[in-house]
This record gives structure tokens, C-alpha cells and sequence, in this order.
């Protein structure tokens, strides 16, 4: 390949297959190996990522997302989507999509003895509001045209009035 090329695929191509992958684990309910695919490629809108979740974990709180949407491949495994209060079995080949709003609040669980490994795609709109209905927090997130990112995460009880501490 020449310079030119070597630059193209550096930017445009990803192999899930090849990528480092970060163990992230919070013991006892969540263990995942994941990478984030489109950082540092020319993806501007668009978000991607691999999971494998260790079997009886979860890779992520349950939750829901106010301008983002995704969609899940399952590429191997079984497991859970838990979604709207409801319990959904999934298994490799399966699609899933989850529109932005507080109608869909998901997560994916491996129910199964093995691992359970899927490709995540998303919008990345900005600002983003993540809500954890288990927990009660959101997240707000504001990714700086810079490149700079905000990110707070606080339960609605410890907000702040408007005015507060303006002169």
C-alpha cells in the first residue's frame, strides 16, 4: 500500500477482530471486554463499538438516552435485552433497535454459560442526556467543537436552583 492509502485505511477502517480490547469490570453485576471502534477515524456522527460480556454479566447500567439512537448486532452468544421493564431473550444473528426517549430504557444481560459478544452502533448527538432509571442519575454530555468534552452525572434531588450563586 502506499502513503495515501495507508492514511485512507488508517481513518476509514477498523477490524473489530484486531482491535486492543479494555477489560471493564464493577464487581458483582458487570464485566465486559470492549474498544470504542470510530475514535480516532473520520466518523464524525456515527459511534461503534465491540463487547464481549462475561456470562452472567452485564456490560452497562440500565438506561436510556434522550438524543442518541443505537442499534446492537449480536454477533455471538445469547443472552437478555431487558428493555421497558420487559425481559427479551437475544442470541447471535439478532438486530436491535433502540430509539432515543424514555420509552426504551435497555440493557443487555448475559443469561447464557458463555460469552456473549456484540457490535454496538450509534448516533453521537450533541448534547447528549443519559437517564439510569435503576439508580436515578442522569448524565449530561457536551462534546466541545475543540474536541473538548463535559460530562456530569448527579441525581435530579442534588440540582441546583438557576439563579444560584449568580450575582
Amino acid at each position: 500500500m502506499n502513503d495515501t492509502a495507508r492514511e485512507l485505511a488508517a481513518k476509514l477502517i477498523r477490524n473489530f477482530n484486531e482491535v486492543e480490547l479494555n477489560a471493564e469490570v464493577r464487581a458483582p453485576l458487570y464485566e465486559t471486554l470492549c474498544t470504542r471502534l470510530a475514535s480516532g477515524t473520520a466518523a464524525q456522527k456515527l459511534g461503534a463499538s465491540i463487547d464481549i460480556v462475561a456470562p452472567g454479566k452485564c456490560s452497562c447500567p440500565y438506561h436510556f438516552h434522550y438524543a442518541q439512537e443505537e442499534m446492537f448486532v449480536i454477533l455471538d452468544g445469547e443472552g437478555t435485552l431487558r428493555v421497558a421493564g420487559e425481559l427479551l431473550p437475544i442470541r447471535g444473528g439478532d438486530v436491535i433497535f433502540i430509539p432515543p426517549g424514555p420509552q426504551y430504557p435497555h440493557q443487555i444481560v448475559n443469561s447464557s454459560e458463555a460469552p456473549l459478544k456484540y457490535l454496538s452502533i450509534s448516533t453521537r448527538d450533541d448534547p447528549e442526556v443519559v437517564e439510569y432509571p435503576d439508580s436515578g442519575k442522569y448524565q449530561a454530555i457536551v462534546r466541545g467543537a475543540r474536541g473538548g468534552l463535559f460530562t456530569a452525572i448527579q441525581r435530579k434531588e442534588n440540582s441546583l436552583d438557576y439563579w444560584d450563586a449568580e450575582p
